[in-house]
């Protein structure tokens, strides 16, 4: 992890400073919203330059062994880069309230405290105890399924996914591609035109949408179309642990 070291203690202060309340309308009404220049090209590749470490990570998983797609991830072990902790720990406190307020509207009674901390003494008290920030690698012709990154009872309902490699000069292809399924409609896609150092903020699982009748929820997956040529990494800073 030493590549990070010298990295500036920026990124507090940095989330800080965005413009939330944009973020809370597009969460609002599309389920996704995206920060623009979060992490700087140095950043990006301190972070994708981890990935042929051995160490730091506590388990690495071949897509196409599972069904999921094409590519490979690799989950982080605890103690998390500093960058990565700091990510997780700084952006959760400015989601929060929107993700209570959606279990509110959809009718699902948990609350999620305002401390991250206190979360994960949550998460860890029911036996999830595995951490599940990951750092996600494409090659040609790689691709990843939809999906939604669900890893036991407590599910915190918003998720980030930060673009670590620049389209068109470091990859082709490989769009970041999400779906919503409302009743007896079909699907909306999505597709979230990310620069490197770009970072998405969207939802898990379900979201809550106004109709005439009050709110209603609606299915939500994500993927990544098939990579044509390059490489490409991906940070993914998912809030709840793992059994």
């Amino acid at each position: 992890m030493s590549a990070l070291a010298s990295l500036p203690p920026t990124i507090e202060g940095r989330i800080a400073s965005l413009d939330w309340p944009s973020v809370t309308r597009g969460l609002d009404t599309q389920g996704s919203a995206m920060i623009e220049r979060l992490l700087s090209p140095e950043e990006c590749a301190a972070i994708s330059g981890l990935y042929a470490e051995e160490a730091g990570f506590r388990s690495r998983v071949v897509m196409g062994r599972h069904g999921f797609g094409r590519g490979e991830y690799r989950y982080f072990a605890y103690p998390l880069p500093s960058i990565v902790a700091g990510l997780r720990a700084a952006l959760y406190p400015q989601l929060v309230e929107t993700a209570n307020r959606w279990n509110a509207a959809m009718g699902i009674g948990a609350r999620y405290p305002d401390d991250h901390a206190a979360f994960l003494e949550r998460c860890h008290a029911a036996g999830q105890v595995r951490p599940t920030p990951l750092l996600l690698q494409y090659g040609p012709g790689d691709y990843n399924c939809l999906h939604q990154d669900l890893y036991g009872e407590h599910v915190f309902p918003l998720q980030v996914a930060v673009l670590l490699s620049e389209p068109g000069a470091d990859f082709a292809g490989g769009e970041f591609v999400l779906t919503e399924q409302r009743p007896r409609m079909q699907s909306r896609v999505e597709v979230a035109p990310l620069r490197q150092g770009d970072a998405l903020v969207f939802a898990v699982h379900h979201r809550p949408v106004q109709g005439a009748r009050g709110s209603y929820r609606v299915s939500m997956r994500h993927g990544v179309s098939q990579l044509r040529s390059g490489r490409r990494h991906t940070l993914g800073v998912i809030f709840h642990d793992a059994l």
